[in-house]
């Protein structure tokens, strides 16, 4: 079981979701939430942030939980592509590919599932398999759940990660719940091999606690609001992408390298 330490600290990451998570997405500006099957995205939906207080990290007031928060309005490449200081990056494809680009997910997300479902596929064989893009996941969990997942989720092996992590999103409707329920999440996570001894001990590290902590509070510094939130190079995206987008916004960059994005649509 996770210790009384650890469920505090989780606590200053991930707040409690005002709705059932997956049942009843949140979305930005009262939107409606994702509906249709496969193919189909609503492309302004994504399932929003909302610390303590209902702090907005783009407005200009403190988050309350985290004391005063400098938002990096128009960040650089560079901002967005550095690695973060404690947990190692997880990426596909090449890294020197003249386009990155990078998402926040939440595992209880049900735009983010929809996206993995529905585009990453053609994303993946157009451009990451390629070589034409480096594709970035970083964690962005909501709610204890998620958080909870996305632990057990950093402990999987590294050859694992992208197969855990589709695993929790396919599966959705198998552990996502308002109360955090281990033997559900643990259930997917041996799938990928993770013994139960691993999943507990997994729950009780501090360390991996607080590097996802700071993963998170750096998205929230970089302006990501919600998930799923996207950068293409340092274009920010806060809607769930469609594959006609993607192509849009990632050829023009293709053999014109990071200065391109100097030239670039402004992000939305």
């Amino acid at each position: 079981m996770m210790s009384r330490t650890a469920r505090g600290n989780w606590l200053h990451i991930l707040v409690p979701f005002a709705s059932a998570l997956m049942f009843a997405a949140c979305s930005n500006n009262g939107l409606s939430p994702l509906i249709g099957g496969a193919g189909t995205v609503n492309t302004a939906a994504v399932t929003t942030d909302t610390p303590l207080g209902g702090y907005n990290p783009l407005s200009e007031q403190p988050d309350p939980t985290a004391g005063a928060r400098q938002i990096i309005e128009k960040p650089t490449l560079a901002e967005v592509i550095a690695p973060g200081p404690d947990l190692p990056e997880m990426a596909i494809g090449r890294p020197d590919a003249p386009v990155t680009i990078v998402q926040y997910a939440s595992l209880t997300c049900p735009h983010c599932r929809a996206f993995h479902r529905d585009v990453f596929p053609q994303l993946k064989r157009e451009y990451v398999d390629t070589g034409k893009v480096r594709y970035v996941l970083r964690e962005f969990p909501i709610g204890k759940t998620s958080g909870t997942a996305t632990i057990a989720l950093r402990c999987a092996v590294p050859d694992k990660y992208f197969t855990l992590y589709g695993k929790f999103l396919e599966q959705q409707s198998s552990w996502v719940s308002q109360d955090v329920r281990l033997d559900a999440i643990f259930a997917v996570s041996q799938q990928v091999g993770m013994t139960r001894p691993e999943f507990d001990r997994c729950l009780e590290n501090q360390a991996m606690i607080d590097g996802l902590k700071r993963v998170k509070d750096r998205g929230r510094t970089l302006g990501i609001i919600g998930t799923p939130n996207f950068f293409i190079q340092n274009q920010r995206v806060k809607s769930t992408l469609t594959m006609a987008e993607i192509r849009a916004k990632v050829d023009p960059l293709i053999g014109a390298g990071p200065a391109a994005t100097a030239n670039a649509a402004p992000a939305r």
